[in-house]
């Protein structure tokens, strides 16, 4: 029996698309080989490479100005790689920072450019909010403004985009792309590990304006340069096929359930229900603020932190598995992202009311 799985990443994937993937697991399109055993160049792996883009594409609704990019290094690769494609050694970038991953892109770009502006560091909450628009310090001059419109660790989501006046948006969306319909064309970078809602580890999608290609250092390597991965069709190397070919049947799967805006209703939906259950309770807490609240990863604590082992515990006896908390915050923490049902959702409820009338 599959159990279910709040793990933030690599996280649970649809179980169809799993079944699916184990039917055609040796012998994919009657080709007598796996999709992992044959070549990327061949006709058979650029058709599908063509189609998930296409389907990835549909799904967000992708102007015709921006390349989609299938590459390898997950998300935390990406931190090098937009300084080193966006911004020249000399230049000036706006980081927000709103809790660890975006702290990570900061040391990132304090490696590798002159001018770092810090816009604005909710660390004075712990990382329990984000900033308001208008408290935002960004440079007039800027390369580009990063920030991560959902910490997977702290839980924290941005309720709006930044406006950044003409300034290229960069957006690490790991783990809130495909949760529900978003602009693209607000952003001038958007990238994401695919481990949460795309599909394996080990892929990364960036999606990127056409007039920001073109613009890397010299000295970056050649693999790491949009441009030369835009222009071979992100087979500039050997990709990692597997997990291309996993995320676009994760595509196909969004795209049979009613698409975004569809899978952004039931997301809003579990939101709710996990984040009424807390806050009804005198037994658990979450920290974030309510206004930025993620709808993917929802952290909370125990009245007793003694508990938090019984609960992990007794948790996974009953079928609901990886909930402990990032281990430099502790405590506990449910990623629901798309895979995750409402029936998981409900369950994990009645488990928190069980064990808070068992030892509250």
């Amino acid at each position: 029996m599959r159990a279910f799985n709040f793990a933030a990443g690599p996280a649970m994937l649809p179980v169809e698309v799993l079944e699916q993937a184990r039917e055609e697991f040796t012998d994919w399109h009657r080709l007598g080989a796996s999709v992992m055993e044959i070549s990327h160049r061949g006709k058979p792996f650029l058709a599908m490479a063509r189609e998930a883009e296409s389907d990835l594409r549909e799904l967000l609704a992708v102007p015709a100005n921006y390349r989609v990019l299938f590459m390898q290094g997950g998300g935390a690769a990406q931190f090098s790689v937009v300084p080193l494609n966006l911004a020249a050694a000399d230049a000036t970038v706006d980081q927000v920072v709103t809790g660890h991953w975006s702290q990570r892109a900061l040391a990132e770009a304090r490696r590798l450019i002159a001018h770092v502006n810090v816009a604005a560091d909710e660390g004075a909450s712990k990382y329990t909010t984000v900033p308001r628009p208008a408290d935002l310090k960004l440079s007039a001059r800027a390369a580009y403004v990063h920030y991560c419109p959902n910490e997977t660790i702290g839980g924290v989501e941005f309720p709006y985009v930044p406006d950044t006046s003409g300034v290229p948006l960069v957006a690490d969306m790991s783990s809130t792309i495909l949760s529900r319909p978003i602009d693209v064309s607000r952003f001038g970078l958007i990238y994401a590990g695919a481990q949460k809602n795309i599909g394996p580890s080990g892929l990364v999608v960036v999606i990127v304006r056409q007039d920001l290609l073109g613009r890397a250092r010299k000295d970056i390597p050649a693999v790491w340069d949009y441009q030369a991965v835009a222009a071979e069709g992100s087979m500039f190397n050997t990709p990692p096929t597997f997990s291309w070919y996993l995320a676009g049947l994760v595509f196909k799967w969004l795209k049979a359930r009613g698409g975004l805006a569809a899978m952004g209703e039931r997301n809003r939906v579990k939101a709710e229900r996990l984040y009424g259950a807390i806050d009804g309770s005198g037994f658990y807490r979450n920290p974030v603020a309510r206004e930025c609240r993620s709808w993917m990863n929802v952290p909370f604590t125990l009245a007793a932190p003694a508990l938090e082992g019984a609960f992990a515990t007794e948790a996974g006896a009953a079928g609901l598995i990886n909930l402990e908390g990032h281990r430099s915050v502790g405590g506990m923490r449910a990623s629901i992202y798309n895979a995750m049902p409402l029936e998981g959702v409900e369950a994990l409820i009645a488990f928190m009311k069980d064990f808070e009338r068992r030892k509250g």
